[in-house]
């Protein structure tokens, strides 16, 4: 095939009428693994994640980094001088910057995808449309529409998508999810999920030119995005809602997906969702919320709980874990279970579970060269219903309006596990990093109440959070609609 530029790719878009980006005409089904079966993988996003991504393909026996991709000339100048200095004379990645130019490769089997969040979807359904594996980072989508695209692409086009989030390669927790749905412990009752790492303010960044170095539109893509400043490029960008999702759906999406594990396998979405917190103390430019407590209720009764805290003070501990609670009173905490009443923790006795073995690369690899989708550990599907879980509770927060800061700010009815959790983390705000009642606010969401089945919002504020189920695009980047895949 010969390359296609951006020009043709939005030539082809406006014969489709300007809403799909198909890379060719028809059904591209996922290629066999080259010759030699050498697996040839695009590496998309050369920062801290993608560096990561290098790392972990140069590990794999027959795996070759054909393509390194990213807007900023600078960055991937770097990347491609440190790769050749690793590879020496087995060095034979082409640098391009945008992803496109690498999809136009009939010899690419893969992508790998470490850019900002509001590309991963679009890049995702690129590449099934290209018929290429995808290997694609947390969150899988920046929101709940163009999940549900990606979901479908992958069904259409049969590639393997496996989602970054490791956890799922890791066969003890595996062993104890399985362990919890067999009922090993009781009825779950409440799956708890912790993103707690300190942070700081990100201060403010007045607009400006983009650098030379940097190609502006293709890093914005589908984000509408108007003006530049430095705390979008190279990460600030996730702690603003038109390119990220905060930190609950940044490293708080491996512990969401652990959480939504643990749940009945029947369980697909929750019914209704709340959250409430705030960005506190920093005084930044920053949009979403630094604090957290949250909760989904599914349709059989259980919840996830959510707690994030990343403002830093003396005495801080980090809690990037998950937690179990039993109907009978019993928990798991720290790979330990306490039975009701007992404040002596007994060893977990499980084994290993089912997973595809050879870590997360490994196994991303191992899917690819069988042609295999079901062998990805966290799959395009298992990966939407943790993003959408994370979507709806950032959308609650979103929504929510301001309250004084204390006990009194939960909406929690008559959950008294809610209450108890909440107060928890108010105690550490007002005492441990000293935020006083006075001038100070929590956000509190209201409950969103959402059809697993038709993925759309009923009720109180259906309106406000069907409008926030999918963002708007830039023209020559839409997400493409199911019917047009």
């Amino acid at each position: 095939m010969s390359k296609i530029t951006r020009r043709h790719f939005i030539q082809s878009a406006t014969l489709l009428g300007g809403t799909s980006l198909l890379l060719r005409p028809g059904k591209a089904s996922a290629r066999a693994v080259g010759a030699n079966n050498r697996l040839r993988v695009a590496v998309v996003g050369l920062n801290s994640r993608g560096q990561a991504h290098i790392a972990g393909w140069l590990e794999q026996p027959d795996t070759e980094i054909a393509y390194l991709v990213d807007p900023d000339s600078r960055v991937l100048a770097r990347s491609m001088k440190s790769l050749e200095k690793k590879l020496g004379k087995d060095f034979v990645a082409k640098g391009v910057a945008d992803i496109r130019d690498a999809l136009a490769d009939p010899d690419l089997d893969a992508i790998s995808i470490a850019a900002p969040n509001h590309w991963h979807s679009l890049m995702t359904i690129w590449g099934a449309q290209a018929g290429k594996h995808v290997y694609v980072e947390k969150p899988m989508s920046h929101d709940i529409g163009e999940g549900r695209v990606v979901v479908e692409a992958q069904k259409k086009y049969g590639v393997v998508v496996q989602h970054g989030t490791q956890g799922r390669s890791n066969a003890r927790t595996a062993g104890l999810h399985e362990a919890i749905h067999a009922g090993k412990f009781g009825r779950l009752k409440i799956a708890y999920g912790y993103c707690c790492k300190p942070r700081g303010s990100i201060k403010f960044a007045d607009p400006a030119t983009p650098p030379d170095h940097l190609d502006w539109d293709l890093w914005r893509g589908p984000a509408v995005v108007d003006d530049y400043h430095r705390n979008y490029v190279h990460y600030n960008w996730h702690w603003f809602w038109n390119t990220g999702n905060g930190d609950l759906n940044n490293q708080g999406t491996h512990q969401l997906d652990i959480a939504r594990w643990a749940i009945d396998p029947d369980q697909t979405h929750p019914i209704r969702t709340m959250a409430l917190g705030g960005r506190f103390q920093w005084h930044d430019q920053g949009e979403t919320p630094n604090t957290m407590f949250s909760m989904a209720e599914y349709p059989n009764g259980q919840y996830v709980f959510f707690n994030v805290r990343n403002v830093n003070y003396d005495g801080y501990e980090n809690q990037v874990e998950n937690e179990y609670y039993f109907e009978d009173g019993g928990k798991i905490i720290r790979d330990k279970y306490y039975p009701k009443g007992s404040d002596k923790g007994e060893a977990l006795d499980v084994g290993e579970g089912r997973v595809t073995p050879g870590g997360h690369w490994g196994s991303f690899v191992a899917a690819c060269r069988a042609g295999d989708p079901s062998l990805a550990n966290g799959n395009a599907l298992e990966a939407h219903y943790g993003c959408v879980l994370g979507h709806l509770i950032n959308n609650s927060y979103r929504l929510g309006q301001k309250v004084p800061f204390n006990l009194q700010a939960g909406k929690f009815g008559d959950n008294a596990d809610a209450f108890e959790h909440f107060s928890r983390l108010h105690e550490i705000m007002s005492k441990g990093v000293g935020i006083p009642e006075d001038g100070n606010e929590y956000t509190v969401g209201p409950w969103l109440s959402f059809d697993p089945e038709t993925e759309s919002h009923q009720g109180d504020f259906s309106a406000e959070a069907t409008a926030l189920l999918k963002d708007v695009n830039r023209p020559g980047f839409e997400i493409p609609g199911i019917t047009e895949l």
